[in-house]
């Protein structure tokens, strides 16, 4: 195992423009990043057991880790072992009485997983060798002037009254006189 790279889950963070979640690993010995796209549901699943939210009823991440409790395999640690055609691929490691086994999971899947059985996830030296991102070396370089930025695309006939409520309410705001309807200021 030691061309793995142990990493912690950094953050889970929302693209504004489009459903998927970007799942931010740290590696745990270097300020290095591995960043990997996932579904809004595997998010929330890694968010639910991060938080240790209680649910009324086993997720589907919650029941896999209980049928490797049920057929007496213990869940140890997961791999995130390739980067092909921008696609990464994991395994789930166990321990069974028959000796460790390997089964192939979507790294998403396989990280919801540790996180409930609290268990290290790893990345394959090579898989953070190409994907893996250093702030101070992936940082472009500062050239004097600020670059000239171009203006927000308008927003859509839609998006202008789906926003129009947050207007609505800001523009009934009194911010002349904070402490006008405030009893405690008084």
């Amino acid at each position: 195992m030691s061309d793995m790279v142990e990493v912690i889950i950094d953050s889970i963070r929302v693209h504004l423009m489009a459903p998927q979640r970007v799942l931010v690993l740290k590696q745990t010995d270097a300020v290095r990043y591995l960043t990997i796209w996932v579904g809004p549901y595997e998010a929330e699943a890694i968010t639910i057991a991060l938080q240790e939210v209680e649910v009324a009823r086993p997720l589907t991440h919650d029941l896999i880790k209980s049928i490797f409790t049920a057929f007496n395999a213990r869940v140890t640690r997961i791999e995130i072992i390739k980067l092909q055609d921008d696609i990464f691929y994991g395994n789930i490691v166990a321990e069974t009485d028959a000796g460790e086994i390997r089964i192939d999971s979507r790294p998403s899947d396989a990280i919801a997983i540790a996180v409930r059985a609290h268990v290290p996830i790893l990345v394959h030296a090579d898989v953070m060798e190409v994907a893996g991102m250093s702030p101070e070396q992936d940082m472009p370089a500062e050239t004097g002037a600020p670059a000239h930025k171009e203006a927000p695309a308008p927003l859509s006939e839609e998006a202008n009254d789906r926003l129009s409520i947050f207007k609505d309410f800001i523009d009934k705001l009194d911010i002349d006189d904070p402490d006008k309807d405030n009893p405690a200021s008084s």
